[in-house]
């Protein structure tokens, strides 16, 4: 069976994971996106696979498991940028058994080891990623698929659909614009790199309601301190004042903290939506298929939504080539 080539509109965490997971079943595949991979939201991530609350909540969880299963095996290579790290979700406040800790084979902490103000926490392993290599290592698998990657704006959503029979619009925050989707809302994130003072573990303020982010991500050599949830914001610039709170906040969680070098700042900008969008269209004999609104979780969704496309269209019968 030929299969019809396939143009994917977006070069973030998205945009990558689904053209490789397409290239590498055999498809003719191209990237099309305005900002090349280290330009993108998800270069300046944190980033680890998350536990991440979503609608539609059962495709959510399958999405994360699948994703969790892939980065776990990628992480037996150094050169991807994912590391597997112990750490945890504590909470201010109690709020009992969360609904992922199956998910992530996560145990009760110990009293005696929560951070100074917590009153629950659990505990897991979980990939952490080095963004920008790990977007590398993706761009690698593409051409090694024999995938390409264009840096190309499309006005509309037409112009791509004239380039190919099967478009898969992975544009995040861009979709609010490209196919008119107002739900699509930009939640900015900013965080801080500092020197790695030896912490190993990663840490989550996990706490119900909190009005603040504050993580900790160990990457070897840095430590990647977050963070702001900024909505309908789409200021790209880094604020001083945030980047001095989240330095203050992670440091009254690890100690160690105190004092250490910045090294940069990021700011990327969430594409969030009440649903991820997944879903298949057929225009005028083409097939459009949205792969977009993750949010905070392009990673934790990444593989799973991936496989989804592809098994949606093997679903269908595809356009001619």
């Amino acid at each position: 069976m030929v299969l019809a080539p396939t143009v994917v509109i977006g070069a973030g965490v998205i945009g990558l994971t689904t053209a490789v997971y397409l290239a590498e079943a055999g498809r003719d595949v191209r990237v099309d996106a305005e900002l090349l991979p280290d330009a993108t939201t998800s270069a300046a991530a944190g980033a680890s696979w998350d536990p991440f609350l979503a609608e539609p909540a059962d495709l959510v969880e399958r999405w994360s498991r699948e994703s969790l299963v892939v980065l776990s095996a990628l992480s037996a290579d150094k050169a991807t940028g994912v590391r597997m790290v112990e750490g945890t979700h504590e909470s201010r406040v109690p709020s009992g058994v969360p609904v992922w800790a199956t998910w992530a084979d996560a145990s009760p902490c110990d009293p005696a080891e929560l951070r100074q103000g917590y009153v629950e926490g659990w505990r897991y392993r979980a990939p952490v990623i080095d963004m920008p290599r790990y977007l590398g290592h993706l761009v690698d698998r593409l051409r090694k698929a024999g995938g390409r990657l264009r840096q190309h704006r499309y006005g509309s959503i037409e112009e791509a659909l004239s380039e190919a029979p099967v478009v898969v619009n992975c544009t995040g925050t861009g979709a609010r614009d490209l196919v008119d989707d107002s739900s699509v809302q930009a939640v900015r994130g900013q965080l801080v790199v500092v020197e790695n003072p030896g912490i190993r573990t990663f840490f989550c303020d996990d706490t119900p309601g909190a009005e603040e982010l504050t993580y900790i991500y160990p990457q070897s050599d840095v430590v990647v301190l977050g963070g702001t949830s900024d909505w309908d914001t789409w200021d790209m610039r880094p604020d001083v004042t945030s980047a001095l709170d989240i330095v203050r906040r992670c440091a009254a969680v690890e100690p160690s903290l105190v004092d250490v070098p910045v090294l940069a700042h990021r700011v990327g900008l969430r594409p969030v939506r009440p649903r991820v969008r997944l879903e298949t269209e057929n225009r005028g004999g083409a097939m459009l298929i949205h792969n977009y609104g993750h949010g905070g979780a392009g990673v934790t969704l990444s593989w799973g939504c991936a496989r989804e496309v592809e098994d949606r269209l093997r679903a269908v019968k595809e356009p001619t080539p």
